[in-house]
């Protein structure tokens, strides 16, 4: 179960020591993966596994060191088991990191390579979609091992999984809205969302349709004209996101971009993305954001729209409808961990922490009663 303590003193000749980042966050296992003949380098990290098997996505991303490489599936993996906790279903936290731009290092023999390390857990870690990865990457995964989610539907799979999280992150903004206003009504409310890939330009149509007055800004020039034009939303620069006068800040993109520099020059009421560990250091920015009376939706409650659907994949017989019902649990259990956080004047990052915490660990002392 997690270890909700301080970690302990571990002696090592650096603090960036593989063993040290491990006992830090209590993770389980992390597999360093590396093939010469496909050029594959990647690494899968499974953090907790009280509930069920770690499932998280594969990232492929462009890294600028292994550390910072190691880092990020360290953080994404425990954020996994945190979701999964909170989202009521029965599987742990992982998550694994290919190292590389996504659109040169692709191809067939590379995700099937993966797939083979992923097989070697033999079910420990199930892999699935993430950035820079997609269903076709997941059908060659498939090709070495059945521990994966999110292939084709054409395979039996759920497909993309980038419109259910985008469904539950509309849900936790509407839950974050009836907390600030009383009603969860989103129409003329301005809506800033950063990043415009698979999970954005998805949230950007709801919004859309819910009459939010939308900006977006996003690395890819052609995607913001494109989804401008077809959402009539206005496109604004990549640092004036933090700047710009706005109701409810959406970071769909990379994480920490809740931090020192940015909380300072936020003009907005709510924060609720998609993106994952928007906080660059919880216990600082949790408490920097309830002091200046910005609602902080914790991104793994809200972003876990896509982790329930490729959850309701794995257990077979998928049917979209049952993901879709189990996703709308996202609002009540976004709306409570606000109750949480007032009742006992804590942040909400801490309050949603607390009740994923509370039953990983109920689960854990069960099992050891067997």
């Amino acid at each position: 179960m997690i270890d909700t303590k301080e970690p302990k003193k571990v002696t090592s000749s650096s603090e960036n020591g593989v063993t040290v980042q491990m006992h830090k966050y209590n993770h389980e296992e992390v597999l360093f993966c590396n093939d010469n003949a496909t050029g594959l380098k990647a690494i899968i990290a499974i953090h907790n596994t009280v509930l069920g098997p770690s499932l998280g996505g594969c990232r492929i991303w462009n890294y600028k060191s292994d550390q910072e490489a190691l880092t990020d599936v360290l953080r994404l993996s425990r954020g996994m088991t945190y979701k999964s906790s909170v989202a009521g279903i029965n599987l742990g936290g992982g998550k694994s990191v290919i190292m590389g731009d996504a659109k040169t290092i692709k191809n067939e023999a590379l995700m099937r390579r993966f797939g083979r390390f992923v097989d070697d857990l033999g079910g420990k870690y199930i892999t699935a979609e993430d950035v820079g990865s997609n269903s076709q990457d997941m059908e060659y995964i498939h090709m070495e091992t059945k521990h994966v989610t999110g292939i084709p539907e054409s395979m039996g799979g759920s497909g993309d999984p980038s419109p259910f999280t985008a469904y539950g992150c509309l849900l936790g903004i509407k839950a974050a809205a009836k907390e600030r206003w009383g009603s969860d009504s989103l129409k003329d409310k301005k809506v800033g969302v950063q990043g415009i890939g698979n999970v954005g330009e998805h949230l950007v149509k709801h919004l859309a349709e819910e009459g939010a007055i939308i900006s977006i800004c996003d690395i890819n020039e052609e995607k913001l004209k494109e989804v401008a034009k077809k959402y009539k939303a206005t496109v604004i620069g990549l640092n004036d996101i933090y700047t710009v006068d706005m109701d409810i800040y959406a970071p769909c993109a990379l994480g920490a971009t809740v931090n020192d520099d940015t909380i300072g020059k936020l003009k907005c009421s709510i924060i609720a993305g998609s993106a994952n560990n928007q906080l660059a250091d919880e216990s600082v920015h949790g408490e920097m954001l309830m002091k200046k009376g910005i609602i902080y939706a914790p991104d793994y409650v809200v972003n876990s729209g896509g982790v329930i659907n490729v959850y309701c994949e794995h257990l077979g017989n998928y049917n979209k409808a049952r993901s879709m019902m189990m996703i709308e649990k996202v609002y009540n259990v976004t709306t409570e961990i606000f109750r949480t956080a007032k009742a006992e004047n804590i942040p909400t990052y801490l309050a949603a922490n607390k009740l994923a915490e509370k039953r990983i660990e109920a689960v854990g002392r069960l099992k050891m009663n067997h």
